[in-house]
């Protein structure tokens, strides 16, 4: 039997080339049972005309399909499915499929879906004017080299360590790399003992909570402070403090006696990044010592101090192993890697490498040697460089706009950093601009999510250049600035 050819067609949902929308298409009939094995398949020269696409185009994928054994070829007659094409396992499914009669009310035990995160819309892309902190500019990231470095870890040389069930075990270049390059920019000094690699920060602050808290202890961190912190604080069902931030970061006199843990981001404090200077760093030492407690510091923006060269990271300073420092590839190479590290006593590490081991085994194997790669070769150092030029301009930009639509900034920046803090005029709640800029194509972040209290927070919002180019930053700031008026008009 012949495939009706108006059985073809391609998912424009699909990303990926029109090669791979042509395989996926057809090897998709073949695994649901509508090309059965033995069918003809349409000419290269006549699936082409009807999808409209070159020829070349269909043969390429006809090829791959062939290697998979989906189809075959038969010379002077054309491809065929193979009939020892992969199929699927089809069961039958019960009258009452779908259904759903348990009561989950009772049935669920813990519930961590009421924990209060920034939201960030998926199709944020789509927007005009997309002041969103966090994710990747395509534009500047360097995709030819990272793919060179992904390809050259599928490698056979470097196949079975990155396909290996390496336990709790880390990438050893990529821990080899950290340790004599990374943290040494930092004026910190660590064996491979002492180092873990994490699903990026927020994992490694979730480590630090579940094993270095309980019921029993109590956990510092700055208001307003990282939200994903205060989640990680709270499933370790602890008890939280928080503690007030000024323009010197956190205040140390507002630290409680009974602390056992302080979480910090002195470098750039999240997320009115300010810095906490040379001389609160060392009294926060001091403190720690004095009252045995411990430190952990989130420095995860270092690599962005493009305005004055950054402090002292707060472990360089260190002299009992107090600090447990924490870092993260996710600003400086794209979010969605989801790989960072931490930097403690070999005791705490092997306590955190046991938990990670219990709960994901170990970050895969092929993201953590590509990023391996990406960094000896020297792509990730020049790509910092890039971002930091960029940003620069940016951010000149969006600091003339903001001063001459005449925005008032909350926070202070003296390093670089992607973002401004910004604060509205009273009584304008910042979640109602952002609810109407967006209907305009300009999204912000509201504040309250930074805030034990989220009313405390309710005028201030977060508005980025990392991932809007400087053409459009001053009409978006603009269109900030008349929306802010039109609150007050009204």
């Amino acid at each position: 039997m012949s495939i009706p050819i108006d059985t073809f067609f391609l998912d424009p949902k699909f990303e990926g080339t029109l090669q791979q929308k042509i395989q996926r298409m057809i090897s998709e009939g073949v695994l649901s049972a509508r090309f059965p094995p033995g069918a003809k398949l349409p000419s290269s020269r006549k699936l082409a005309a009807h999808l409209g696409v070159s020829r070349i185009t269909v043969t390429l994928a006809y090829s791959e399909l062939v290697s998979d054994d989906y189809l075959i070829a038969k010379r002077r007659s054309g491809y065929y499915v193979s009939p020892t094409a992969p199929q699927r396992t089809r069961f039958d499914l019960p009258k009452a499929a779908g259904r759903d009669s348990v009561d989950w009310s009772r049935a669920i035990g813990q519930r961590y879906s009421n924990q209060i995160m920034p939201e960030k819309p998926v199709d944020w892309r789509s927007y005009p004017y997309p002041f969103i902190y966090g994710q990747a500019d395509e534009k500047i990231f360097d995709h030819s080299n990272w793919r060179q470095c992904a390809l050259q870890a599928l490698g056979k040389r470097e196949f079975s360590t990155v396909t290996a069930d390496s336990y709790e075990r880390d990438d050893p270049e990529l821990v080899k790399y950290i340790a004599l390059n990374t943290l040494p920019r930092r004026g910190i000094h660590a064996r491979p003992e002492q180092i873990l690699i994490t699903m990026g920060a927020q994992n490694a602050l979730w480590l630090c909570a579940q094993v270095l808290l309980n019921q029993r202890r109590t956990a510092a961190m700055e208001n307003p402070g990282y939200p994903g912190l205060r989640v990680a604080l709270n499933l370790a069902r602890c008890n939280v403090v928080p503690v007030p931030v000024d323009e010197a970061g956190m205040q140390l006199d507002a630290l409680p006696a009974e602390t056992d843990v302080v979480f910090t981001t002195p470098s750039h404090h999240c997320p009115t990044n300010v810095t906490m200077p040379l001389e609160r760093r060392h009294a926060l030492l001091e403190m720690a010592a004095r009252h045995d407690f411990l430190i952990v510091e989130d420095d995860y923006e270092f690599e962005m101090s493009f305005l004055n060269p950054p402090e002292p990271a707060l472990k360089s300073l260190d002299e009992e192993g107090r600090v447990i420092y924490i870092g993260s590839f996710s600003k400086s190479l794209f979010p969605g890697l989801r790989l960072g590290y931490m930097v403690g006593s070999e005791t705490f590490i092997r306590e955190a490498r046991a938990l990670r081991a219990a709960i994901l085994r170990h970050p895969p194997g092929h993201l953590q040697r590509t990023a391996a790669n990406f960094l000896s070769l020297g792509h990730y150092d020049a790509l910092v460089a890039r971002m930091g030029q960029i940003y620069r301009q940016r951010r000149e930009v969006m600091q003339t706009a903001i001063a001459r639509c005449g925005l008032r900034t909350a926070g202070v920046d003296v390093s670089g950093g992607s973002s401004f803090w910004m604060k509205t005029p009273a009584p304008i709640s910042a979640q109602d601009l952002a609810v109407a800029l967006k209907q305009r194509g300009v999204l912000i972040e509201p504040g309250h999510v930074f805030f034990e209290n989220p009313q405390d927070g309710s005028r201030y919002y977060r508005i980025a250049y990392s991932s809007i180019e400087s053409a459009k930053i001053d009409a978006g700031i603009t269109i900030i600035a008349e929306t802010i008026d039109s609150f007050r008009n009204n």
